[in-house]
């Protein structure tokens, strides 16, 4: 089904596909037309299923019809995902004139203040502190939102900020149609959708919350700053299609890219500032292995759907459990293996627990042979020694058939420098694991179709 059967009018559709949307995802099939209709939704929708378009479009659409003023206000937990929401939004609407804008805490409050004051945008895509520090400067004009979106609200929940929705919420017009994308429901997010949500319509994709069967997880205990040493030793001794390294920070990506290169990798790296077009070629060069590892943060990584990735490695333990799930999906192929290992600094002892705990399971530790980890080995005494194929090991203690854990020698043997060979580009890589204008004119919507015209609003909803 294409996009234009979803009453999208041609001007969306042509932005859609510039921006490489040929058929629409399962959630982007059953969401766009129910936004269109008026009504409030709330829809289960993992990372990478696609949500971001199937609350985008439709919402363009309507705002295509109607005067140029805030209109729209799309809440997001982070400012990397405000980002890619943002880019979207003119990706999408490039063959029009309607207007975007972003806040949120990465830029200075006054730079933001100033393009409010001056620019007349139509969608604000907006953290939920940063929204509060403008609106308490008495910069935002809020009287005419018809819609609002509540981008994967399990995470703001996860972060604190139901205090800062409720506060939203309460200078919000209480007669708009309210968006809610999360990939979970725990209890607070709940009671929050029952305050900000009339009759919504339940869309659920069967999102779950655990691991890709086949996965083979293991713990590599490190300390911090061995944490590269050890990442270049690994690759260096496995062997793998592709892989994803996640960090937790832009900054942090762009660090162990570098190194990554001067060791002799293809790699490229997947953050906030990323132009869609850079991230479409690193994805496309994964996906036919002209590219050894892609290195990615949290929110860039979200978007990536790359079938055959063989190993997921988290550089930096997430903070939240949930996003440990979403990360390491990603490796392995529905029905298939994959491998995903996650270093871990003493300082990141808790999160591992935290992840444990919400899988269910202790995760194996493995210490990898001849590395010289410089520890004493009591700090090490969860480790998993062995020197065989390590997926194999790994798969191995998952399944509960390891054998007992070897006493660690008080003195490593000192592993060789590390020589990673440098490969062509084009060889298999020897991996081993185992506000301004959006363009165009409203005129450009002339001849729109009868979905579209049927606008998203409808009729005044009743007072909440």
């Amino acid at each position: 089904m294409p996009f234009a059967n979803l009453g999208l009018p041609p001007v969306i559709v042509k932005g859609a596909r510039a921006a490489g949307y040929v058929e629409p995802t399962p959630i982007q099939r059953k969401a766009i037309p129910i936004i269109m209709q008026g009504n409030d939704i709330v829809a289960a929708a993992a990372a990478g299923s696609g949500k971001t378009a199937a609350y985008l479009l439709p919402i363009l659409t309507r705002l295509l019809d109607g005067p140029r003023r805030l209109r729209c206000l799309v809440l997001v937990p982070t400012r990397e995902l405000a980002a890619k929401v943002e880019t979207g939004t003119r990706d999408f609407s490039r063959f029009t004139d309607l207007r975007v804008a972003v806040v949120h805490p990465g830029a200075p409050l006054a730079m933001q203040e100033k393009t409010l004051r001056e620019t007349e945008v139509d969608l604000l895509v907006a953290t939920p502190s940063r929204l509060l520090e403008l609106q308490a400067r008495q910069v935002l004009h809020v009287d005419d939102i018809e819609l609002l979106v509540l981008d994967e609200a399990d995470r703001m929940m996860d972060l604190g900020f139901a205090p800062d929705l409720r506060k939203i919420l309460k200078f919000l017009p209480e007669t708009r149609q309210t968006l809610m994308f999360a990939a979970t429901m725990p209890p607070e997010l709940n009671r929050v959708a029952k305050e900000a949500l009339v009759e919504p319509i339940r869309i659920d994709l069967g999102v779950t919350t655990k691991p890709t069967p086949g996965l083979t997880q293991a713990i590599y205990p490190v300390p911090r700053d061995l944490k590269f040493e050890l990442l270049n030793e690994m690759i260096s001794r496995q062997e793998a299609r592709s892989m994803v390294i996640f960090t937790r920070t832009k900054e942090a990506a762009e660090r162990l890219t570098r190194n990554l290169t001067r060791s002799g990798h293809s790699v490229e790296v997947l953050h906030a500032s990323r132009s869609q077009a850079e991230r479409d070629r690193a994805l496309a060069d994964l996906k036919r292995e002209r590219l050894q590892i892609v290195v990615a943060t949290e929110q860039a990584g979200r978007g990536i759907d790359v079938d055959g990735i063989s190993h997921v490695i988290n550089f930096d333990a997430p903070h939240v459990p949930e996003d440990y799930v979403h990360r390491i999906r990603r490796s392995g192929p529905e029905g298939g293996t994959g491998d995903a290992f996650t270093l871990m600094s003493p300082e990141e002892q808790k999160e591992v627990a935290a992840i444990e705990r919400f899988l269910g399971r202790v995760l194996p530790r493995v210490l990898l042979p001849d590395f010289d980890y410089r520890m004493r080995p009591a700090e090490l005494k969860q480790a998993v020694s062995y020197n065989s194929d390590l997926s194999s090991h790994a798969s191995s203690a998952a399944k509960g058939n390891s054998k007992p854990v070897p006493k660690v020698a008080a003195k490593p043997a000192a592993r060789p420098a590390v020589k990673p060979a440098a490969r062509p580009h084009s060889s298999r890589p020897a991996l081993k694991v185992n506000g301004s204008r959006t363009g165009g004119s409203r005129a450009a919507h002339a001849g729109k179709s009868t979905a579209a015209t049927a606008r998203a609003g409808g009729a005044k909803k009743p007072k909440r």
